[in-house]
């Protein structure tokens, strides 16, 4: 699933190439969207602006519609120019929005509807979404209420959504490594000075994998995040995808385990992360 970075990145890099143009064509293999699209025609209207809410992407429109997408699992938005070849196969092709210098298309995106103002307000994901860590306005305090209300481990705290936005699977693993916190930990054994440390190192994280480095070319994520500072590419992450090799730090082996309902998969150091040190 794509974490909060790939989400900000991708609505940015749509924020530049649609925002304050027409759109000129619309397509979707999904009948609620395209009965939207009959009843309401989306061609004529402007794009307003292409914004990241956690890892939802809106696409905000004149008329007071906005297209929320989810990627799930396997989820994407390509960008591309008009009569340019798809990466992708146009079977994998769920959505296209197009106007008169770019065109794009939503491939394997399974969570996607149209909604007004109202909707917006009353939209379950997002009105329950905790303070988004790469949001303009995000509130310390609230995400640290959240964080002492949970009941969960705190591998499995850092993943909701209800708690605090944008981390995912990849964060996870490296917040907690970073803060020597062990994964399974009860989230409510932990200290508040600790909950704070992970929360801003979390968004630190984050923040660092957005920086702006591409100028005015058009780019999308290309899933490099880096986490060590280290020069080497193959050096870019502390712990995750790395069961069975040294850790960095100590050399000990990294453990991974699947873990909670979802049977997401954790890496940690045993040694750097020890179990007791709550």
């Amino acid at each position: 699933m794509p974490e909060g970075d790939t989400i900000f990145r991708a609505a940015r890099t749509m924020d530049r190439a649609l925002a304050g143009h027409e759109v000129t064509r619309f397509a979707s293999v999904y009948p609620a969207l395209t009965r939207i699209d009959e009843d309401a025609p989306l061609a004529g209207r402007m794009v307003e602006r292409v914004e990241a809410r956690g890892k939802h992407l809106l696409i905000v429109l004149s008329g007071g519609l906005t297209l929320r997408t989810h990627m799930r699992m396997s989820g994407s938005w390509h960008l591309y120019r008009p009569g340019e070849s798809w990466q992708l196969p146009r079977a994998a092709m769920r959505i296209v929005m197009a106007t008169g210098t770019f065109v794009a298309v939503a491939f394997n995106v399974q969570e996607a509807e149209f909604l007004d103002a109202e909707g917006m307000r009353r939209q379950r994901a997002l009105r329950t979404l905790g303070p988004d860590l790469l949001g303009t306005e995000f509130n310390e305090d609230e995400a640290m209420r959240r964080l002492r209300q949970s009941p969960m481990a705190i591998a499995e705290t850092l993943l909701s959504q209800r708690v605090v936005a944008g981390i995912g699977n990849v964060y996870k693993s490296e917040v907690l490594f970073l803060e020597h916190v062990h994964p399974e930990q009860a989230t409510a054994v932990l200290a508040d000075e600790c909950l704070l440390r992970l929360l801003r190192t979390a968004r630190a994280l984050l923040q660092a994998n957005v920086i702006e480095d591409s100028g005015d070319t058009m780019t999308t994520w290309r899933g490099l995040r880096r986490t060590t500072r280290r020069s080497d590419p193959a050096e870019r992450l502390w712990v995750y995808g790395r069961s069975g090799q040294p850790c960095r730090r100590c050399r000990t082996p990294i453990a991974f385990r699947k873990t909670g309902p979802d049977a997401r998969v954790t890496y940690w150091c045993p040694a750097c992360q020890p179990e007791s040190a709550a």
